[in-house]
């Protein structure tokens, strides 16, 4: 229980006042989101990445990244087979299994718990996926309606992309940014997390349409909260990745859908209330299971 109160409950409080903040004052979730994407998150990723090592670790996160995603479609198109669901529904489940809370739920966790030089590698891996949900994320939400086309776009008017790309040039070149920039990226890097915690539960209080289908529910639940850890120990352990970026593979493997999957599905019409359940549902279980995860790792 000392984990759930130092870490967790910690955590979950954050997303608790965004929560409560939104039922009180009704603001405009998607305002604040477009903020901490367009201005927080670029100056996150490029100071931490500019200030990181770059070895063999990220090329690790890539893989770990692409052989999930790989892993998570294969099943639910396993799943959407034998259930015989219909398109828009094994999408829904796709978007909530394959895409997880990395970045406003799997970042704090790995600052609370893993040592500062594992914030590199996370920060990486929200960025990395980021750029996943709005390339496979978009096409899946979007199917036949031009969404290959409207996927490569949104990539490219996605700033932490450029920020990402700008690090490992600097890194490469051994270009030094002055002193007086790197001070501002950090004040704004530093509010990054923060307000993507108090965002996530805006996002959670602006919920307003459920759909208790229990049998994609459960699966999709399934998927995403004990095979995708399983797959991520199975990996680790498969490639004898060292401990630190082992466990922050795992964390990010065991963290719920992210919410930001429910305005895909609204915008393409994806059946946003099932998408919107099994991301309560799987943030409400995460409580109890990252308590029992972070005991094990």
């Amino acid at each position: 229980m000392g984990l759930f109160f130092s870490v967790v409950l910690p955590i979950v409080s954050i997303f608790g006042l965004g929560y409560i903040l939104q039922r009180i004052r009704v603001l405009d979730v998607k305002s604040v989101s477009t903020v901490a994407i367009y201005i927080f998150l670029p100056a996150l990723a490029f100071n931490s990445l500019y200030n990181a090592n770059f070895n063999k670790g990220f090329t690790i996160v890539i893989i770990f990244a692409f052989s999930l995603l790989f892993c998570m479609i294969v099943l639910n198109k396993i799943l959407a087979k034998i259930f015989k669901w219909p398109q828009s529904v094994e999408s829904a489940s796709i978007l909530t299994t394959a895409f997880m809370n990395g970045g406003n739920y799997g970042v704090p966790v790995i600052i609370f718990v893993l040592p500062e030089a594992a914030v590199a590698y996370g920060v990486f891996f929200m960025v990395l996926q980021q750029i996943i949900m709005n390339s496979f994320g978009v096409y899946y939400a979007s199917r036949s309606r031009s969404g290959a086309l409207k996927a490569v776009k949104t990539v490219f008017k996605m700033p932490a992309t450029y920020a990402v790309i700008l690090a490992f040039l600097c890194q490469g070149l051994t270009l030094e940014v002055p002193a007086s920039i790197l001070s501002v990226l950090e004040m704004l890097g530093a509010a990054t997390i923060p307000i993507m915690m108090v965002n996530l539960g805006m996002q959670l209080a602006s919920i307003t349409s459920l759909k208790f289908n229990w049998q994609v529910i459960t699966s999709a639940t399934i998927i995403r909260m004990v095979i995708s850890p399983l797959l991520a120990l199975g990996f680790v352990a498969l490639l004898d990745v060292e401990p630190m970026i082992a466990s922050v593979i795992i964390i990010v493997a065991s963290m719920p859908s992210a919410a930001t999957t429910t305005l895909l599905a609204l915008e393409f019409d994806t059946e946003p209330d099932l998408v919107s359940s099994i991301t309560l549902v799987t943030t409400l279980i995460s409580v109890v299971s990252l308590t029992v995860l972070l005991n094990f790792i």
